[in-house]
Parts: C-alpha cells; structure tokens; sequence
C-alpha cells in the first residue's frame, strides 16, 4: 500500500502541472488582461457590470492623458491606448509581470506555488491566500450541510427503494428523484426566491447572506437558529439533484447485495429480515456508498454552486472566482484552480484509501495506477 501511496502522490505533480499548463495557455489567447482591464478603467471604456478596481486607484491617478508622444505603437497591442503614455503602459506590465515572456512567467508561478506562495491580487489589496480564506466558509458551509444531508435522506431512502423495488413507492419516488435532479440548480433558487423569500408571495425566508445584519448581538441559541434559516433555500436549490445520485447508489447496491447467496443462506437459518438486512447486507452494501464520501463533499465544496452563490448574495469562492475571471484577476483565478486541483487530487486518493479501510479485501497493489 505504500508504494501505491506513493505512486499516487508523484503523480499528482505532472497533473497538476499540465492542468495549469493547459489553462495558462488558454489566458494567453483570451483577449483582454489586467493590463487592458485598467486602460478601460481609466478610459471610462469598462463597462462590464461586475467591474471592481479597488486600492489602486492611487497608483494610476497621475496619469497625464494628454502625452501622446510613442503612443501609437501601443494603439494595435492595447485597444483603448491612445493618449495614454507609453512609459505608463510599459510600468502596468511591470507591476502586472508581463515584461517577461510567458515561458518564464509560468515557470515562476508553479516555483512560487510550490511554496504556496500566491502572491497579491491584482486588483484589491489583499494577499490571495487571504482572500480565499475569507471566502471559504461560505462555500464549506454549503458543500458541507449540503452532503450531509443528502446522505442522512438518500441513504434510507435508496434502503426503502431496494425493498419496495418495483412497488408503486419506488415508482414514484424515482420520478420525483429524477425530475428534482433534471431541474437546474439556479432555476429552483429563483422559484423558491418567488415563492417564500418576499418575490411574489410568502416573505418566510431572508434572501441576502448567511446571517442577519444584527447576528453579532444576538444570544448563541438565536446565532445558530439564523444561521440555518438563512441555509433552507440555499441548501434546497443545490441539494435537489445531489439526492438522485446517491440515493440511486444506494439502491442498486442494496439490491445486489440482497440477490447474493450469502443473505439466502442467512435467511435459510432463520435470521430476521431485518437482522439479515443490517447485520449484513448493509455492511457490505454501504461499502461503496460511504467510501464515496469523501469525494461527494469535495465535489459539492468546488461545485457548490456559482449561480446559486449569486443568486442569494453569498459571498463564496464560486463568486469570487467568477469576478476574478471577468476582472482578470490572474493570481486569484490561478490560485484558486491549484488549490482545487490540488485538494481534489488528494481527496481522490483519500477515497481511494477508504475503501481499503472499510473492505480489507481490496488491494489497489495489485492494479495499475
């Protein structure tokens, strides 16, 4: 096993590498830049509705508009260049790194994260690690109540629906699994908004941020009660089709376990259907469900949900990193993909490790990585 570890860890430096090679390339071609994004600011050009320059207003504020000598060679490079002097253009891709050529500027950046060094935002004065890690807990909070959830309802639930299998009960709660997990995310979050957070009827639930604006003076048993009422509809929208999956899971492994010969031998001895059911059909049956865990949170953490983010004003990382593309804020959208590549890759192989640590029997050794 160790050697399996091992492998598994020294594969994860070239997939990390190529995954912000493969995207670091992909900037290089996307028009616009940080550089572009403040000759826009400073032209009165930007007008993407997400626009966010802040702290640096003072860096730029002694730019004399009116040189214009050497400024039309900067004209065909930077669209919205002209009457901006060149010296000044020549400083902003200083101070943004792009005086070097991409080969260097990528080398530099995968030294740097090696060390997790991640530098400063581009546009906000505040170090990236320190932006991420104020963002984070919005998005735990999410990932984290939303797979618990999802487990502690799909899991009895798939149990039910492998011992009613082909019953008018698994029939109909398959299709309202399905069609909860057909729904898109965002569009539930605006029928809920309509339909109880004060759009067009009810007004039962807050629509802005995790907690209240007077939660900082409220008693802890109140803190926690605001804490949850302003995670229902979030939670509603993300988790729906987070139930289809593992409730389906746990039904189909339910009900091949069921069909194996050791549950009719222990049936043929007399023990009680339920003994037989958690004694040991459930053991064997929630091996794939529970080693899967791992994985479910950290695909509801990352994924957990851009829009729906947006669309209940939380300020998480799913926001943060969508202003950072449109703002190309480069530290910040590099970062955050090598701090989720990175813990996925990892988490892959934690998964990997449970299974082992729940079934002995299974020997990766024995495979090809």
């Amino acid at each position: 096993m160790a050697a399996y570890i091992l492998r598994r860890l020294l594969l994860i430096i070239p997939t990390i590498i190529g995954i912000m090679a493969i995207n670091f390339v992909i900037v290089q071609f996307a028009p616009g830049g940080p550089v572009e994004r403040v000759i826009a600011q400073l032209t009165g050009t930007d007008v993407a509705a997400t626009a966010r320059i802040s702290g640096g207003g003072g860096d730029f504020a002694g730019v004399n508009a009116g040189q214009q000598a050497g400024a039309d060679n900067l004209t065909s490079k930077y669209r919205g260049a002209q009457g901006l002097d060149p010296e000044f253009i020549k400083q902003l891709e200083k101070q943004f790194g792009f005086d070097k050529p991409p080969l260097e500027r990528f080398g530099l950046m995968l030294w740097n994260y090696a060390r997790f060094d991640f530098g400063q935002s581009y546009f906000r004065d505040v170090s990236v690690l320190k932006l991420i890690g104020e963002k984070m807990p919005v998005s735990i909070s999410l990932g984290l109540w939303m797979t618990l959830i999802s487990y502690l309802i799909s899991i009895p639930l798939g149990i039910r629906k492998a011992l009613k299998d082909g019953t008018r009960f698994d029939t109909w709660t398959s299709a309202v699994i399905v069609i909860g997990y057909a729904l898109p995310g965002f569009l539930v979050a605006i029928l809920l908004i309509i339909l109880f957070a004060g759009g067009s009827f009810f007004d039962f639930f807050p629509l802005r941020g995790l907690t209240s604006d007077n939660w900082s003076v409220l008693p802890w048993p109140q803190k926690i009660l605001d804490y949850f009422w302003h995670l229902v509809l979030p939670l509603i929208a993300i988790g729906l089709s987070a139930f289809a999956t593992t409730t389906l899971l746990t039904k189909n492994s339910f009900l091949d376990e069921i069909r194996k010969q050791y549950v009719m031998t222990a049936r043929a001895k007399g023990l009680s259907e339920r003994r037989v059911l958690y004694r040991h059909v459930f053991r064997n049956a929630m091996l794939i469900v529970i080693a899967g865990f791992p994985g479910a949170f950290i695909s509801a953490f990352f994924t957990g949900s851009l829009l729906i983010e947006t669309i209940f004003s939380l300020d998480g990382l799913g926001l943060l990193g969508f202003e950072s593309v449109l703002n190309r804020d480069y530290p910040v959208v590099f970062a955050t993909l090598y701090i989720f590549s990175l813990m996925g890759l990892i988490i892959n192989l934690v998964s990997d490790l449970t299974y082992t640590w729940i079934d002995p029997r299974i020997d990766f050794e024995t495979r090809e990585v």
